[in-house]
């Protein structure tokens, strides 16, 4: 298994691990999330892989994609009541749900974790929506701590 950049070529399989998070979601809220779509279209995928602010990371197995890690580069400086800093936000992570259980979003987050350390980020940071406890568990596994938590009234 090797563990790179997405290309072009990876889209088809980056599409089909995006369905299945979206499917995750949609259980998880089907108020907000609507089954049957993913969260970026073909389209947009070819953008985000033009743009060297948000790299794409992806495990290839056998010339399957079976994994991957959305990141964006985030900034903040010249703020008032912040210190300046760099981040890597993770957008989205996926391991395919035929290939989980076999340390492959470990070795992942690692090769995230090394490239973020690489490039003079201070942190990582990811969201992890209510519900979701295997993805919860899991990054609390590899090290991750709540930063601050977004409540919300459904009205």
């Amino acid at each position: 298994m090797e563990i790179r950049k997405a290309k072009k070529t990876d889209i088809p399989d980056i599409l089909n691990l995006l369905s299945q998070v979206l499917e995750v979601h949609a259980v998880i809220r089907p108020d907000l999330f609507v089954s049957g779509t993913r969260k970026y279209t073909e389209a947009e995928l070819e953008s985000i892989l033009e743009n060297e602010k948000k790299p794409i990371f992806v495990a290839e197995d056998g010339g399957r994609i079976i994994g991957y890690c959305f990141c964006q580069l985030q900034s903040v400086m010249d703020s008032n009541n912040l210190r300046d800093s760099s981040s890597l936000f993770i957008d989205d992570f996926c391991v395919d749900e035929k290939s989980r259980h076999q340390h492959i979003g470990q070795l992942l987050n690692d090769y995230v974790v090394q490239y973020a350390r690489e490039i003079g980020c201070y942190d990582i940071t990811l969201n992890v929506w209510e519900g979701n406890d295997s993805a919860r568990a899991f990054y609390e596994r590899m090290g991750y701590t709540p930063r601050k938590t977004v409540m919300e009234k459904i009205l």
